[in-house]
């Protein structure tokens, strides 16, 4: 009798078959594969040297960019290289290895140059916070390398320019060779103005040091070519997701600046009693979401153009705006395969990626003025993108103070009418958009407040101007037609936060809409109390206009005085008397308060709202109280403020 029947060899060889069809196909549907390509992929593309010599570049621009500013600075250096015998490349410190830098000289006439632009209180863009990281922990060898910098910053701010000079410094110390000075870029003046003047010197000293001579090729070179798509399923198209397709469909965390997370507004309320502006408070609900947050943390949310300015453009430009295109990277081989979405239609494009309200850089009147039929209007074009002083003059007037921007310059110069792919190609992408917010995680850990006044001007030319995010909150209805208005957002972490004690005192210093994240602090100051801990003294400096209009949270604020969250609730009501009134006077009247306070109780001061003048008549109140009751010089009270700031006690969250 055999040992196994046919029966038994049958199955016998079909579990054995199955077991082999099942180890062999169960690894296809694993995402092993997915991940080895991602490997090949990275490991492929880090070495910003090995691509350099793959495709003939000798010149790099890396930029730390937070609003998009630095990397358009970078891609229009890298694109002048070319009309000096040079081929030059863009790059994002955050894609590539930057130890390699180190190799840059293997490659003949080679230079690095760096557009970093400097975030908050002196802090690195989260683009080249790594960059920064590894430049303090490293003791590379950059003997040989060649580099220069350009600075983003804005001199209303503490720590002017503190990033592009840290890189500038430490580049030098490692070995490099600087071939040019650091230039220096100031956002509170015209930073546009700073670039070209240093654009315009930068060069020539380039081409004396590689003993090149500019090709006077001054033509403009496409980077993007069209692709017009007339079959496409409309699952493939974008319609404003930033990353991925269809994120705003299948929302997926972790939710980040590329999947921004739908929020629902849940809450929109006019927050002024009277007066002509429009202060409002919204609430956006983070349910369900895994977003954390802490009080003092930024919220970003992405707006959208208004369809109106959107719709004007395609008419005068005599354009159908529903075309599906596609804008594809001519160099094969830059990580930017297009310069937003793509595909998209025009009408996506110039609604939700491409920055249509401010008011355009020279380099994009330069580029569209061959597309002017009539000479004198192409002639006062390339008058503006150029460095002469008549020039310069001529853009700060006609663009800058008239606040024209694309649709107004097209409305205003009859025979510009360039190519809609050529305009889409040039405008900078539209940005983000960052507010501090105004609750505590602790209170309301599924909740997310806003508190922002909607901006609206009329210009010199007669248009009316608005503000592109505040206009589209306001229009943001908890339920429109039975839809939830959402909003795309993530949270940008902060460096504003409350003293790590809770028994640490807290005086905080924030007129109109900086009252925002002093609210998150006070809710969560009153939660600390509820939870039995001891909680030191939180006294408020608040400043509006006028008692009766905006006052804003003021039945809040009297609520938490009253309660003994607050301590002391002082507002200075700048316009409800003959003479002015501001947060600063308060101080100086309130100032041996202020002194015990700082000097005795280690007391941590925070500033939040308009940098040009509100933050630095503060700071000066404080270099006088210190000055006064610290029996100190002026140069002793500001190095005093300094060190508070040193030691993280002087915090100010400011904008200008």
């Amino acid at each position: 009798m055999p040992f196994f029947s046919n029966l038994d060899i049958f199955l016998f060889s079909l579990i054995a078959g199955l077991l082999v069809y099942w180890l062999i196909f169960r690894k296809k549907v694993e995402p092993i594969p997915e991940f080895k390509k991602l490997d090949a992929q990275t490991t492929r593309e880090t070495s910003f040297i090995d691509k350099m010599k793959k495709t003939g570049k000798n010149i790099v621009v890396f930029y730390g960019s937070q609003t998009g500013t630095a990397e358009e600075f970078s891609n229009r250096l890298s694109k002048d290289a070319h009309r000096y015998g040079m081929k030059g490349m863009s790059a994002d410190p955050e894609e590539y290895d930057m130890s390699e830098l180190s190799r840059l000289p293997e490659i003949e006439n080679s230079l690095a140059i760096f557009c970093m632009a400097t975030y908050g209180e002196g802090d690195p863009t989260d683009n080249s916070q790594d960059f920064y990281d590894w430049l303090q922990e490293g003791d590379a060898d950059f003997t040989g390398v060649k580099y220069t910098v350009f600075a983003l910053g804005n001199k209303t701010y503490e720590h002017y320019n503190a990033m592009g000079k840290y890189v500038d410094k430490r580049l030098a110390e490692l070995g490099a060779q600087r071939i040019f000075d650091l230039g220096m870029g100031d956002d509170d003046g015209n930073l546009e103005e700073d670039f070209v003047s240093w654009r315009e010197q930068f060069w020539p000293a380039v081409c004396e040091h590689f003993g090149v001579e500019a090709t006077g090729e001054e033509s403009s070179i496409r980077q993007y070519e069209l692709k017009v798509h007339s079959d496409l399923n409309m699952n493939k198209i974008y319609t404003g997701e930033v990353g991925r397709l269809k994120s705003f469909e299948n929302q997926k965390p972790p939710f980040d600046s590329k999947n921004p997370f739908l929020a629902p507004v849940s809450v929109n309320r006019k927050l002024n009693k009277a007066g002509d502006r429009h202060l409002m408070h919204l609430e956006l609900d983070i349910t369900g979401s895994k977003i954390r947050y802490e009080s003092g943390d930024h919220v970003a949310v992405y707006p959208i153009n208004d369809s109106v300015i959107v719709s004007r453009i395609g008419e005068v430009l005599g354009v159908d705006l529903d075309t599906v295109i596609s804008l594809n990277n001519l160099d094969e081989e830059s990580n930017k395969k297009h310069p937003f979405p793509c595909p998209s239609t025009y009408r996506t494009a110039l609604t939700h990626y491409l920055d249509i309200t401010n008011p355009p850089r020279t380099n994009v009147l330069y580029e569209l003025a061959q597309y002017a039929t009539e000479p004198k209007e192409q002639e006062n074009m390339r008058k503006m993108a150029s460095s002469s002083p008549e020039g310069k003059a001529l853009y700060q007037s006609w663009v800058l103070d008239s606040c024209r921007n694309i649709l107004a310059i097209l409305e205003d110069l009859p025979s510009l009418r360039p190519p809609i792919d050529h305009l889409c190609e040039l405008l900078p992408r539209l940005q983000a958009r960052y507010y501090s917010i105004a609750s505590s995680s602790k209170v309301h850990p599924n909740s997310i407040h806003i508190c922002a006044v909607v901006v609206e001007y009329e210009t010199k030319t007669g248009r009316v101007n608005k503000g592109v995010a505040t206009n589209w909150l306001k229009s943001k209805m908890p339920t429109d037609n039975g839809h939830k208005a959402t909003v795309p957002m993530y949270i940008r972490k902060s460096q504003f936060r409350l003293p790590f004690k809770s028994t640490n005192p807290v005086i905080m210093v924030g007129p109109g809409t900086g009252i925002a994240p002093f609210m998150g602090f006070v809710q969560e100051r009153g939660w600390l109390k509820e939870q039995g801990k001891e909680v030191g003294e939180t006294v408020l400096y608040y400043g509006c206009r006028h008692k009766n209009e905006d006052f804003l949270y003021q039945e809040e604020l009297e609520e938490f005085e009253k309660t003994g969250v607050l301590t002391a609730l002082n507002v200075a009501f700048s316009r409800d008397q003959a003479e002015k009134v501001y947060v600063q006077h308060l101080l100086k009247k309130s100032k041996e308060a202020v002194w015990r306070l700082v000097h005795t109780d280690n007391a941590h001061i925070y500033i939040c709202g308009d940098a040009r003048n509100m933050a630095r008549d503060v700071q000066n109140a404080f270099y006088e109280i210190a000055e006064e009751l610290g029996g100190l010089s002026r140069a002793q009270a500001v190095d005093y403020i300094k060190k508070l700031m040193t030691k993280g006690r002087y915090s100010q969250d400011v904008w200008s």
